[in-house]
C-alpha cells in the first residue's frame, strides 16, 4: 500500500514543484513549499480511516463437540427468530465465539460505565434484551450476567412492560434506555428490555449467550422499539448501511467468525456476491427458486419459494415433506410412523390413480375423505384453518393423518414427474415413511455413508448454491467416538407464507452473507 501510494504521489509533487517556479519562486523556496504540502497530505491521510482501520479482531475460544452438548445447543439456539461488490473492509467488527457449530455469540456493553453481555446476534428478530438485575424468580438469570441500572449514570428509566415470543420460547421484563456499545462503537440511547422472567427454563440455562441482539426490521420489534442497527444507522457510527456475517465452521480454528457493521471485509470470502432482493420486510425474507437432491429436483419450489437468512437458527429447517426425502437419501435415522405406512397402504394407489386422472394435489386428500373441508379450505395439520371449535373436534391421530397424506401425494407427484411405475412409486414412499424428521430435530447418520451422500444445491438468484456432505453433516467427538448429525430440520408453513425454508448458520457458515439494508438486498458468496 505504501509503495502504492509513494507511485501516485509523485506526478503530484512534480505538478506542484513545476507550478511553484512557474511563478518565479527561488529553488529553495519551491523545496520548502513542496515539502509542506507533502507534510499536510500526510497529515490529513493519517487522519483519514484506512480500509482496515475499524477491524477489530480477537483470538475466539473453540469447544470440542460431543452429542450430548450439540443437543443440549441445539435446544437453546433453534428456532430464535421464527419461528454490488464492496471491495472495502471499513466497518465495525464484532468477533464471534462459535459454541459447538450451534451457537455464535458475541460480546457488547451496556451502560457508564460499561456493563458486558455476551449477545447472540439474531436476524431473525428486532430486539436486544438483556437479564435485569431485578430478575429475581427465573433460575437462568442466575447463570448470566445481568443489567444493574443502577450503576449507570446514562440510564434512562422507561419501564414499559413487554413480552417477546420465539417461537415456543418466551421472556417478559421491561423496557429501558442507555447507551450500547458494539464493536468498539457507542450507540447512544438505545431502547433495549430488562428481562426479568426467561421462559423455557433448559433454553435460557444451556444458552451460552446472556441476551439478544435482533438485527430484523423494526416492523418486527416488539413495541415498536428502534432496532440497535437503526440506530447505528441514524447516529452515522457506520459509514456504508449494510453489515454481514462470516461464520467459521472449521471446528479446530481459534476463530468463530466475524459480524461486520459497515462495511465487508473481502478476506472472509471469494468471487463476487449473487444478490437477491428482500421480499418481505420483517426477516430478511427472499425469494428462493428450486431445491435440489443431488442434481434432481424435488419440484417444491418450481414456482419459488420463500426463504429467510436466520443467524439465529443452527441449521437448516424446509417443509417435512422435502427434509423426508433428504432423510432418506442421506440414510438419517427418523420416527419409523405407522400412520404414514398406514396411508401408503390403505390410499396410495387411490391417491395415484386420482393425480394421474387430473385431480389438483391439494384436492385429493379432501376427496378421499382424510382432511376435513370447511367452505372452501381444508383441515391441515401443517396449519389448520378453522375455527377454534371445529379444531377442538379434531382428535391428533385425525391431524395426523392429514399432515401424512399430504405428504403422500405430494412425494407420488415428484415421482409421477419422474415417469416412475405405480409400484416403484409407492414402495419408495412407504422407505419415505421410515425417515420421517424426529420432532426434536436431530437425526444420527452413519459416517462412513458421508462420500456416498448426494450434494443438496438450492438456487438463488438462478445461481446454484450447492452444499456437499461435508458441509450439512455435523460431526462431533473423534475416531471411533465420532457422531454425525443432520443439518436439516423440518418445519412446515402453510400457503401463502410458505413453503418456506430457513437458512441457517449450516448455510451461512458456507457461504458468507451481506445484509444491505439501504438497497434492501441480501448477498451471498463463497465463504473463504
Amino acid at each position: 500500500m505504501l509503495l502504492k501510494l509513494a507511485i501516485s504521489t509523485a506526478p503530484a509533487a512534480a505538478t506542484i514543484f513545476k507550478a511553484v517556479l512557474s511563478k518565479g519562486v527561488s529553488l529553495n523556496m519551491a523545496h520548502k513549499l513542496v515539502q509542506v504540502t507533502l507534510c499536510l497530505w500526510v497529515f490529513t491521510s493519517l487522519l483519514l480511516p484506512s480500509p482496515t482501520a475499524a477491524l477489530y479482531r480477537v483470538s475466539l475460544k473453540k469447544q470440542r463437540l460431543n452429542l450430548n452438548r450439540f443437543k443440549a445447543a441445539r435446544i437453546a439456539m433453534n428456532g430464535w427468530g421464527m419461528l454490488h461488490n464492496y471491495g472495502s473492509s471499513d466497518g465495525e467488527v464484532i468477533p464471534l465465539k462459535n459454541y459447538m457449530d450451534a451457537q455464535y455469540y458475541g460480546v457488547i456493553a451496556i451502560g457508564s460505565p460499561p456493563q458486558n453481555f455476551t449477545v447472540l446476534f439474531d436476524t431473525g428478530s428486532s430486539n436486544l434484551w438483556v437479564p435485569s438485575s431485578k430478575c429475581y424468580f427465573s433460575i437462568a438469570c442466575y447463570f448470566h450476567s445481568k443489567y444493574k441500572s443502577s450503576r449507570s449514570s446514562t440510564y434512562t428509566k422507561i419501564g414499559k412492560p413487554c413480552e417477546i415470543n420465539y417461537g415456543s420460547r418466551s421472556i417478559s421484563g421491561f423496557f429501558s434506555q442507555d447507551n450500547v456499545e458494539v464493536g468498539g462503537v457507542v450507540v447512544r440511547d438505545q431502547v433495549f428490555v430488562e428481562a426479568t422472567r426467561e421462559g423455557s427454563f433448559p433454553t435460557f440455562v444451556l444458552a451460552k449467550f446472556d441476551g439478544i441482539l435482533g438485527l430484523g426490521f423494526q416492523e418486527i420489534s416488539v413495541g415498536n422499539a428502534t432496532p440497535v442497527w437503526y440506530n447505528m444507522l441514524n447516529q452515522d457510527v457506520v459509514r456504508e448501511d449494510v453489515f454481514s456475517f462470516w461464520l467459521n465452521r472449521d471446528p479446530s480454528a481459534n476463530e468463530g467468525g466475524e459480524l461486520v457493521f459497515g462495511g465487508v471485509d473481502p478476506k472472509h470470502y471469494k468471487g463476487k456476491h449473487t444478490y437477491v432482493p428482500v421480499t418481505r420486510k420483517g426477516y430478511w425474507q427472499f425469494d428462493m427458486g428450486d431445491f435440489l437432491i443431488g442434481n434432481n429436483s424435488t419440484g417444491v419450489c418450481e414456482g419459488g419459494c420463500a426463504a429467510i437468512v436466520d443467524s439465529g437458527t443452527s441449521l437448516l429447517a424446509g417443509p417435512t415433506a422435502v427434509v423426508t426425502e433428504i432423510y432418506h437419501a442421506i440414510g438419517a435415522e427418523g420416527v419409523v410412523s405407522a400412520e404414514c405406512k398406514e396411508v401408503v397402504s390403505q390410499y396410495g394407489d387411490l391417491i395415484w390413480q386420482l393425480l394421474v386422472s387430473g385431480v389438483q394435489p391439494d384436492k385429493v386428500c379432501t376427496q378421499i375423505g382424510l382432511c376435513v373441508l370447511n367452505g372452501t379450505r381444508y383441515m391441515s395439520g401443517i396449519k389448520i384453518v378453522v375455527e377454534k371449535e371445529n379444531m377442538e373436534e379434531l382428535s391428533a391421530r385425525d391431524r395426523l393423518l392429514c399432515t401424512t397424506c399430504q405428504m403422500t401425494v405430494f412425494w407420488i407427484q415428484s415421482q409421477l414427474k419422474q415417469k416412475g411405475t405405480k409400484d416403484t412409486v409407492l414402495n419408495y414412499v412407504n422407505e419415505l415413511c421410515q425417515s420421517l424428521p424426529s420432532p426434536m430435530g436431530e437425526s444420527v447418520i452413519d459416517c462412513a455413508r458421508i462420500s456416498l451422500m448426494p450434494d443438496i444445491t438450492f438456487i438463488i438468484g438462478d445461481k446454484p448454491f450447492k452444499l456437499t456432505p461435508d458441509q450439512y453433516i455435523v460431526k462431533m467427538g473423534e475416531g471411533l467416538t465420532t457422531v454425525c448429525v443432520s443439518g436439516f430440520m423440518a418445519l412446515d408453513v402453510s400457503p401463502p407464507r410458505g413453503p418456506l425454508w430457513i437458512l441457517g448458520d449450516v448455510f451461512m457458515g458456507v457461504y458468507h452473507t451481506v445484509f444491505d439494508y439501504g438497497n434492501l438486498e441480501i448477498g451471498f458468496a463463497e465463504a473463504a
